[in-house]
């Protein structure tokens, strides 16, 4: 396991203005310099990832202008808040860009679409529609959000090896939130026959590939919208019964994928 971060100071980038930019981004933003960020690198949406990981990793933790960001020596990982939304998670990934990470993993939570799913399932997106407003910038529309295959293929592994069960499917990113209230764009989810429904996961996608930063993503089913109880009723029991869980297969996936998977990147770019 690598123990020390992975920036390189004598790698050439292409583009020193873009390179600088995203340095001083990156550091205002999440209130780390761009020399503590390791390799692997976990996203999140929520505070309470961010201490948990804290505390487990013995992790040194910073705040900045509008994210967070904590750096485990033990483990050899970062994890960030970026908070919520395609374009934050389009822009952390665009700017982590610049410290060259190994692999990243999104531990994001989705609401469940299918009828077999239950709150506190595991699903492993296969791909993402580009439902969201930012994706377009980086890629024409009709080119699909895919992740890294080897990634969320290792992190598939160590469901298995836990004895978890697991979903595959096609998730729908939309920056529309209140989604639930329109019968039209409820009866579009119905016919891309999607699994289940977030904000984030298409952005990440798109912008890795664009990017060359391997991206996978690991989400949580934190509710049921399409069930007449499950809008709201399922947020502090999903807290409190799995989050714990999914943080700790991300770390552990994310901290051993290089060592003991498949290399990420079997071709050069």
């Amino acid at each position: 396991m690598q123990k020390t971060p992975g920036f390189n100071p004598n790698r050439i980038f292409s583009n020193k203005e873009k390179r600088d930019i995203a340095w001083a981004i990156l550091e205002r933003y999440t209130g780390s310099k761009h020399e503590e960020f390791y390799p692997r690198i976990l996203l999140t949406n929520f505070d309470y990832y961010l201490d948990q990981f804290t505390k487990l990793g013995d992790a040194k933790h910073s705040r900045g202008s509008a994210m967070a960001a904590a750096h485990s020596k033990k483990y050899g990982v970062s994890l960030i808040n970026f908070n919520i939304g395609a374009p934050t998670a389009a822009l952390i990934i665009e700017t982590l860009s610049v410290v060259h990470p190994h692999a990243v993993l999104l531990l994001g939570m989705c609401g469940g679409l299918h009828r077999s799913l239950m709150v506190g399932d595991f699903i492993i997106p296969t791909a993402a529609i580009r439902g969201e407003g930012v994706s377009p910038h980086f890629m024409p529309p009709e080119v699909p959000a895919l992740p890294t295959f080897k990634i969320q293929k290792y992190v598939s592994q160590k469901l298995v090896e836990k004895g978890l069960e697991y979903r595959t499917g096609v998730i729908h990113t939309t920056d529309y939130r209140f989604w639930e209230f329109s019968e039209n764009f409820k009866q579009k989810l119905h016919t891309q026959r999607v699994i289940g429904i977030e904000m984030e996961t298409a952005a990440v996608f798109t912008v890795g590939f664009v990017s060359k930063v391997p991206v996978g993503a690991l989400l949580l089913v934190s509710d049921l919208p399409l069930r007449k109880d499950g809008i709201k009723k399922s947020g502090k029991s999903v807290f409190q019964k799995y989050t714990d869980l999914h943080l700790n297969i991300g770390i552990q996936a994310i901290s051993e994928v290089d060592d003991k998977g498949d290399p990420i990147r079997h071709y050069k770019w």
